[in-house]
């Protein structure tokens, strides 16, 4: 599977596809999350124990990836998919190629 990390303004941009309520923080690999104009959607799976209410899910994923990458939380950003499963992050400070040597894809 192709995964995407592409550069923006905002910083290193990538899908993720979150699992909230599970058992450890983790990351389960790439995900197809089907297509889009003839594209294959892909997304790093992270599983998270936080709920999904009030945020708290949310916040998790910004402390898990922050921790991953070595930036500080104000650096991880949700672009898009707050309420939802499927998520776009950014990440500023580091390069695309970092960022997909952490995520291990």
């Amino acid at each position: 599977m192709a995964f995407t990390v592409r550069d923006s303004a905002l910083g290193v941009q990538f899908a993720l596809r979150v699992q909230p309520r599970s058992s450890r923080n983790a990351i389960g690999g790439v995900v197809s999350l089907g297509e889009q104009g003839g594209k294959k959607i892909e997304a790093v799976k992270l599983a998270i124990t936080a709920p999904p209410v009030d945020g708290k899910a949310n916040q998790a994923v910004i402390e898990f990836l922050a921790e991953l990458f070595g930036v500080a939380k104000s650096s991880i950003a949700i672009v898009s998919g707050e309420t939802g499963r499927n998520k776009v992050v950014a990440v500023r400070g580091l390069s695309a190629e970092q960022v997909r040597k952490a995520l291990g894809v």
